[in-house]
């Protein structure tokens, strides 16, 4: 029995130490004032930056619900300064300016002066008319969350998302100038198709999604074509040197993909799991949704005229296609000085017929009349020639036959409403070739 109490001592013993020290740890840290606490995290946080060789790099989505992400790169020095450059734009050199780690009612990296950062919060710069004030959304105050991985982790004092900032390595630095490449690659060359699909593998079933990217904002959206199944992907794209990374990210069969690689065979961008999980952006050569819009052209249906305008919201869409854009210059520098290309408007079963309307500055209008056929199982138009003006022998005007050839496209014309509007409320429309990567967006303004 002696021993037994002994035993018992003994515990009850330890157990008060315990208890001691774990009531000194408490005492100690309760007596540490808030502002002891703030300026050790201040320590840290400068310790934290210093740390890195080369630095750090961050792929900031402002907001990735509306846009993208931009790559920054950070070497801090004990100065106060930053070496900063980013890929906001086609400038990515490495700028000099001021950063301060500040205490409030808690401790935040501010950079002091304007460096690369300020672009993202500039309100006088935006991408698109919903953005007007606003800018990208950005931030040039971040707060101190602490570090995991290697990685210092702020939320942005703006919005109160989370941004992580990653070593830094030399690669990163000499690589910068290819994310822009890579921009190149995700909008698409002139010879790619104009047509995309996002398609999915949760290593059981494929699933295929519609898939548009509008390059202002370096945001994309998915949705599915299936009927039944309504899954959609709305992500931010950041470009990298090999390819892109999205946010959110693509969750298929329980796993999360952001890192999608680049193949400049075929111009898809794969990312890819385990057990058989991946998900690829490709091209594809037709639309994946076949629509009845082609319709309002046909012979026999109510008057109708889609107008595209040089000088309005129809040149800024995102709709129109990189080879659109280059027949447009074509034209322009085919005309003599003081000339160039207005409007394009196509009259459908008007008093005279239907037309594709050319109009110009320093020139009079131009008028290609033309028949419509249906394709009804291509879903499309097909037009054919039938008079320049009321002129059955006139010739196609030099200027014009590079472009005008893209409208007579013997495979067709695909014709879409589309979902998004620019700037006014009348419906928007697009105008594709069947054989070549060229579309039009106009107006629906009857």
């Amino acid at each position: 029995m002696k021993q037994l109490y002994k035993y018992l001592f003994a515990a009850i013993l330890i157990l008060q130490l315990v208890a001691c020290n774990n009531n000194t740890d408490a005492e100690q840290l309760f007596n540490e004032t808030p502002t002891t606490r703030l300026n050790q995290q201040k320590t840290e946080l400068n310790d934290a930056l210093l740390s890195s060789q080369y630095g750090w790099k961050a792929v900031y989505f402002t907001d990735n619900t509306v846009l993208g992400g931009y790559t920054h790169l950070f070497r801090f020095a004990q100065d106060g300064t930053v070496q900063m450059a980013s890929d906001f734009d086609a400038d990515t050199a490495t700028y000099k300016s001021e950063y301060a780690i500040q205490v409030g009612s808690t401790v935040s990296l501010t950079f002091t002066t304007k460096n690369r950062i300020h672009l993202l919060s500039d309100s006088n710069s935006y991408p698109i008319p919903a953005l007007e004030a606003e800018g990208y959304l950005g931030d040039f105050q971040f707060l101190y969350y602490g570090q995991e991985n290697d990685e210092i982790i702020f939320r942005t004092n703006r919005n109160n998302r989370e941004l992580r900032f990653v070593k830094a390595t030399a690669e990163d630095w000499a690589d910068l100038p290819k994310n822009l490449v890579m921009e190149q690659n995700v909008i698409g060359g002139q010879e790619r198709p104009l047509f995309r699909l996002l398609e999915t593998n949760d290593g059981t079933a494929v699933h295929k999604f519609d898939f548009s990217f509008t390059p202002a904002t370096r945001f994309a959206n998915s949705n599915s074509i299936e009927s039944g199944y309504s899954v959609s992907y709305d992500m931010g794209i950041g470009y990298t040197p090999t390819g892109i990374v999205v946010s959110p990210a693509v969750e298929v069969g329980g796993q999360q993909l952001t890192d999608f690689t680049y193949n400049d065979a075929d111009g898809s961008f794969t990312a890819t799991g385990t057990n058989g999980v991946s998900a690829v952006i490709k091209y594809t050569d037709k639309p994946l949704v076949l629509t009845d819009d082609y319709k309002f052209l046909l012979p026999a249906q109510p008057a109708s005229w889609f107008g595209f305008f040089v000088d309005d919201y129809t040149i800024d869409s995102p709709a129109n296609s990189p080879l659109f854009y280059a027949e447009l210059e074509k034209v322009n520098a085919a005309l003599p000085a003081g000339q160039r290309i207005a409007t394009i408007e196509i009259y459908g079963n008007q008093g005279i017929g239907t037309l594709i309307y050319y109009s110009f500055i320093g020139r009079g209008p131009i008028q290609h009349r033309v028949t419509v056929e249906e394709d009804a199982v291509g879903k499309k138009i097909i037009l054919k020639h039938k008079s320049w003006g009321t002129s059955t022998t006139a010739a196609t005007p030099a200027f014009l036959a590079s472009i005008d050839k893209y409208f007579m496209d013997p495979e067709g014309i695909y014709v879409k409403a589309e979902s998004f509007r620019l700037f006014y409320s009348d419906p928007v429309y697009t105008f594709t070739s069947a054989s070549s990567p060229f579309r039009m967006t106009t107006w629906k303004l009857q």
